[in-house]
């Protein structure tokens, strides 16, 4: 196989780089210390149409593969976690649910407005107690004539708060069965639809999150996505897509932070030498290096049965376990390597291990990972 990226790739790639440099790299810290979402920089990167990458030019979007998604996630990666994770969130779970399993009408409405940044797009699967247990969801939507009515809260919602458009799943029929829930599209302003932020996260502080509250909310049945009762299943399809994205930006994360490491070791001297000249410094960064190579190969690879049309459950958790896992091994290292320095906010391996911790736990933590590979390998 040939591992070089390709022309696209390239292109994309400094693309980003560029505008990273330019737009996020300077507004980083502030951005996380007062847990600010940049609106304006995502409709600008909308603009550069990096908001609606695998979304088919018919629809407005740039028409690229998971190649080029995956390549986006990993540069924005390596400047903000934050800003890297809300460009996933609206890429592979709002825009990719209603483009992989909208109708022509809902697809010609939406997709327009979402590829161009024009509106910021949210998804809902979790709530307060269910989790991983996504099936046991109490919020519910009863059917009353041309309407569903749709009653509850979804928890740790990206953009749910300035997403002009939420795709949320919704139970319609009994608890524990899988095809008893539906997925919905919600715009802003309907009657009853509200959000409250969730503040003081750890990490990926400039990505926004929120709580989604829904009181007696009235949805027109034309926004109902695909049958009554798919809902799951499109979700667990749109999940090992979405886990390309998660694995893609933990290795943005990880080579950000391996890269400061390797800056910083051939800077800093002690007993008369750059501390990269000790083997003990040396080793760490060799590790690091090597995973992270590792781990995005395991990210192409999963992008690559995805670009085909293959199954790639197994090949997607993959990536995302052991991609996840790096990174928060690399932040780690980083700051270790820094030292004291690197406990500090002056220096940005704090910030790397803080932004990497979520990448093990959002869209199906590291033990679903597991969970999900043990589960194909024991299939035969």
């Amino acid at each position: 196989m040939n591992f070089d990226l390709t022309e696209d790739q390239l292109m994309i790639q400094q693309m980003v780089k560029d505008f990273a440099e330019k737009e996020i790299r300077p507004n980083v810290n502030k951005w996380d210390k007062d847990e600010i979402f940049p609106l304006e920089t995502m409709k600008k990167m909308g603009e550069l149409g990096l908001l609606g990458i695998f979304v088919p030019e018919e629809y407005g979007g740039s028409g690229f593969s998971y190649f080029e998604y995956a390549t986006v996630l990993m540069e924005l990666g390596k400047v903000c976690g934050g800003v890297g994770l809300s460009v996933a969130a609206h890429n592979s779970l709002c825009t990719g649910h209603i483009f992989y399993h909208g109708n022509e009408q809902q697809k010609k409405k939406y997709l327009p407005k979402l590829a161009s940044g024009e509106w910021i797009g949210a998804w809902g699967l979790t709530e307060a107690n269910t989790g991983s247990d996504a099936m046991r969801m109490k919020t519910t939507a009863v059917e009353d004539g041309d309407h569903w009515v749709i009653n509850g809260t979804k928890n740790w919602i990206t953009h749910g708060l300035s997403g002009d458009i939420a795709v949320v799943l919704i139970r319609t029929g009994e608890l524990l069965d899988s095809n008893g829930i539906t997925a919905f599209i919600i715009e802003k302003g309907t009657p009853g639809f509200s959000a409250v932020q969730i503040k003081d996260k750890l990490g990926v502080r400039a990505s926004e999150t929120a709580e989604l509250i829904f009181d007696n909310v009235r949805v027109p049945k034309e926004n109902v996505i695909g049958n009554v009762g798919e809902g799951f299943k499109q979700a667990m399809k749109v999940l090992d897509g979405g886990r390309i994205s998660i694995a893609s930006l933990s290795c943005g994360i990880a080579r950000g932070a391996l890269d400061a490491s390797v800056k910083y070791a051939l800077e800093r001297e002690q007993f008369g030498k750059p501390i990269a000249k000790f083997q003990g410094i040396s080793f760490k960064l060799a590790d690091m290096a090597t995973e992270v190579q590792a781990a995005e190969l395991l990210t192409f690879q999963a992008a690559y049965r995805k670009n085909n049309k293959l199954p790639m459950t197994k090949e997607g958790s993959f990536a995302k376990y052991f991609a996840s896992e790096v990174s928060v091994k690399c932040g780690n290292e980083a700051v270790q390597i820094m030292g004291g320095y690197g406990y500090t906010k002056e220096y940005p391996a704090e910030k790397f291990l803080r932004d990497a911790k979520l990448m093990t736990i959002g869209e199906g933590t590291s033990e679903i990972q597991k969970l999900v590979i043990s589960r194909e390998i024991l299939k035969k």
